[in-house]
């Protein structure tokens, strides 16, 4: 199975519904559903690294947790996550290292704000062949 991301119908809101083989896939397309929902960003200039960890007992607050800190990332310093370059994924730990880059405001189209990624059908299950995470965020 391919990681992908897809939208789905959400009164007021996007949903963003992904689907990988491994947990661990989940977490590239579902950076690039949330930059979607923004627009149509552009990554520009070299690369650098960051590391997050994060522990719980739920693993879709656990990428919900993820996804916030990108949307932070993205507000705050104006950068993108490009590529995961390790990532471990459990049920009770999320570990990434993470290659991000500027937005190149230039030649970005930004279509909406995105205020926050919701609990609201947060949810992460097994699928033949795979997972299936889904995700609300609030526009």
């Amino acid at each position: 199975m391919e990681p992908t991301y897809e939208f789905f119908d959400h009164t007021a809101d996007i949903g963003i519904r992904v689907r990988a083989a491994a947990m661990v896939e989940i977490l590239m397309p579902a950076a690039e559903g949330l930059y979607a929902a923004i627009g149509e960003l552009v990554a520009a200039g070299d690369g650098s690294l960051l590391h997050y960890d994060f522990q719980g007992d739920d693993p879709s607050v656990l990428l919900r947790d993820f996804l916030t800190e990108l949307l932070i990332l993205f507000e705050r310093d104006q950068r993108l996550l490009i590529a995961v370059v390790d990532a471990a994924f459990t049920v009770s730990r999320l570990t990434v290292t993470a290659k991000t880059a500027s937005v190149d405001s230039e030649r970005s189209v930004f279509h909406r704000e995105v205020k926050a990624i919701t609990y609201h059908e947060l949810n992460i299950h097994s699928i033949p062949g795979g997972f299936e995470a889904s995700f609300i965020v609030d526009i």
